[in-house]
C-alpha cells in the first residue's frame, strides 16, 4: 500500500523486454512482496530483536528463580521451596512458547534471507510451504502448551470442550451442586436455618432441629 513492492520492478523487466501484451502478474508472495521488506523491516527489526530481547530476560527470569530455590528455607517463609517451584513451572512454560515460536517462524525468514542474498540460490518448492505452513500452525500451538503445561487452562479446556464441542455436561459439577445445595429446600422451608446437612432419621438430629426451628408446625418432623 506505501509503494513498499515488487510492482516497478516487474514493470520495469516488462519494458525491457519490450513486450506489448497486456500487463499480469502473476499472483505470487515472492513475486508482489519486496524481500527487502520482508528482510531488513520485518525480521532484522520486529522479529529477531524482540526475540533476542525475550531471550534474555527468560534467562534472567530462570537465573533468579534459581537462586531462590538454592537459598535455605528460613523459618518464617511459608514454603518458598512451592511457590517458585510453581513459579519455574509456569515460566517453563512460557520459554516453551516462545521455542515454539522461534521454531515456527525462524525457518521461513531464513529462506526469505536465502532469496534476498544469494539470488542465484533455488530453494525447493516444498521446504517453502513447509515453512509457510509452520507460521501459520504456530497460532494453533499456544493453546495446546497451556493446556498440557498449566493445569487449570487443560481443566478449563477440556470443560469448555466436553460442554461445547462434545454437548456433554459436566457430571462431577452436578454432583457436586447437589451436595452443596443438599440442605437447601430444608433450609427454605425453615427446618434447618442456617445449619448443615443432617440425618433427620436420628432422633438427636430430630431434636436438634425442632429446638432450632422457629416454625410451629416443624416441631411435628419425624
Amino acid at each position: 500500500m506505501f509503494g513498499w513492492n515488487n510492482l516497478n520492478k516487474i514493470r520495469r523487466t516488462q519494458e525491457a523486454n519490450a513486450s506489448h501484451t497486456a500487463f499480469i502478474i502473476r499472483c505470487q508472495f515472492e513475486n508482489v512482496i519486496s524481500m527487502e521488506y520482508m528482510v531488513y523491516f520485518n525480521f532484522f527489526v520486529w522479529v529477531l530483536p524482540p526475540l533476542l530481547l525475550m531471550l534474555i530476560i527468560y534467562l534472567e527470569v530462570f537465573n533468579l528463580i534459581r537462586k531462590q530455590l538454592d537459598k535455605k528455607v528460613s523459618s518464617s517463609s511459608s514454603d518458598p521451596q512451592k511457590y517458585y517451584g510453581k513459579e519455574l513451572k509456569i515460566a517453563k512454560s512460557l520459554a516453551l512458547v516462545l521455542f515454539l515460536f522461534a521454531l515456527s517462524w525462524i525457518p521461513l525468514h531464513t529462506l526469505n534471507c536465502i532469496t534476498l542474498f544469494c539470488s542465484s540460490c533455488q530453494t525447493p518448492s516444498i521446504l517453502t510451504y513447509i515453512a509457510i505452513f509452520l507460521t501459520h500452525g504456530n497460532s494453533a500451538m499456544n493453546p495446546i502448551v497451556y493446556a498440557f503445561r498449566i493445569k487449570k487452562f487443560r481443566t478449563t479446556f477440556l470443560q469448555i470442550w466436553h460442554q461445547y464441542i462434545c454437548c456433554e455436561t459436566d457430571k462431577n459439577a452436578n454432583n457436586l451442586d447437589n451436595n452443596e445445595l443438599g440442605a437447601w429446600p430444608l433450609q427454605r422451608a425453615g427446618t434447618i436455618p442456617d445449619m448443615p446437612f443432617l440425618d433427620l432419621k436420628s432422633p438427636f438430629n430430630v431434636q436438634r432441629a425442632n429446638l432450632a426451628s422457629p416454625l410451629p408446625h416443624a416441631h411435628n418432623c419425624k
